[in-house]
């Protein structure tokens, strides 16, 4: 298989990562993705540096020998853990996802700026070089998301219950005067939803939100042309989809939130079809 054709591979603890997987879809209409949940073992947040590390090495193994081109560790937890160790393990490029603190930085007029993450990631050497290098000047409240990850993985997100444990993270942040809020985990902008209507309902002065799946979509494209190994020829790209978890919940958000209602999952036949993603696709559970 010429490198062109190869796959992108892009992982995560669970299901959040298909946040990143969307917007690398779109910006990259005509390359083949190949994404990993690895569900069994979410949430990584409060995971030891080793097991996060044993966990992603046995991921980055299956997915290189799927042909996979290049890696996106869509897993903020999973990049702050043990990039470094990753990228001196493969001969392969790697994405990794940091929160969008640079970009906060240069647009808070409050000069305070709130961020909802997972405990490993605010307790990660990368939070805190990124913190160092681009939020001398400002103020950061920081808040772990204790269980907001797990109510993305089992679908819980339109929930009264879920709009108030929310409510309790983010109007804090409101109240010390914030105007931009970091979605520090992939799993948070599928609740993006709620919180702009708890920011509109709650918040006495508009809040931004920044979510870095974009900037990660950006990278990776950058990194194609690089090594001229851009997919421009292909019309239908094929996406698969392997997760160690329940493969409907993973059903469920690729049919709610990634593939828009024209598309549909076929859990029996684990044929993944639809207009947009065409006929060579699939999902399937697999065990380690």
């Amino acid at each position: 298989m010429q490198k062109q054709q190869q796959f992108i591979g892009i992982f995560d603890s669970g299901l959040g990562g298909l946040s990143v997987w969307r917007e690398i879809a779109k910006l990259l209409p005509h390359e083949n993705l190949m994404y990993f949940a690895d569900s069994a073992n979410c949430p990584y947040g409060e995971k030891s540096i080793a097991e996060i590390e044993n966990f992603c090495k046995k991921i980055v193994d299956f997915l290189l020998s799927k042909n996979c081109k290049m890696i996106v560790v869509a897993c903020n937890t999973a990049t702050s853990a043990c990039i470094d160790v990753l990228r001196a393990s493969y001969d392969v490029p790697f994405v990794a996802i940091e929160p969008a603190i640079k970009p906060a930085s240069l647009h808070t007029k409050t000069g305070k700026i709130g961020i909802l993450a997972t405990e490993n990631t605010l307790k990660g050497n990368l939070y805190k070089k990124t913190k160092e290098k681009y939020a001398q000047n400002v103020e950061i409240i920081a808040q772990v998301g204790q269980g907001l990850v797990e109510i993305v993985e089992q679908d819980q997100i339109h929930t009264f219950e879920t709009q108030l444990l929310l409510e309790k993270y983010l109007v804090p942040m409101f109240e010390q005067n914030i105007d931009q809020l970091v979605l520090g985990c992939t799993h948070y902008p599928f609740l993006q939803e709620i919180i702009e209507k708890i920011i509109s309902e709650k918040s006495p002065k508009n809040v931004e939100i920044q979510n870095p799946a974009h900037a990660v979509a950006r990278q990776t494209k950058k990194i194609l042309v690089e090594n001229h190994w851009e997919n421009t020829e292909n019309q239908q790209p094929i996406y698969h989809f392997f997760t160690n978890g329940n493969p409907k919940m993973l059903e469920n958000l690729l049919e709610k939130v990634c593939l828009g209602e024209s598309n549909q999952v076929s859990g029996e036949s684990n044929q993944v079809s639809g207009i947009s993603l065409g006929e060579s696709n699939f999902l399937i559970k697999i065990n380690f």
